[in-house]
């Protein structure tokens, strides 16, 4: 997926069920959090990659 940061509108491609937590690389905000199979997003996704 691709999700924008809604602290400093960076871009980034994150995976839709991560194991880990996700953080923006630029402010380091939480993007994603894992619960057991798909992730629980926090931030807006701009677009579903396949």
């Amino acid at each position: 997926m691709k999700v924008k940061c809604n602290d400093c509108e960076n871009e980034q491609v994150i995976f839709g069920n991560a194991a880990t937590v996700v953080k923006c690389l630029v402010c380091g905000r939480t993007l994603a959090e894992p619960m057991g199979g798909k992730a629980q997003i926090k931030t807006q996704i701009l677009e579903v990659l396949e």
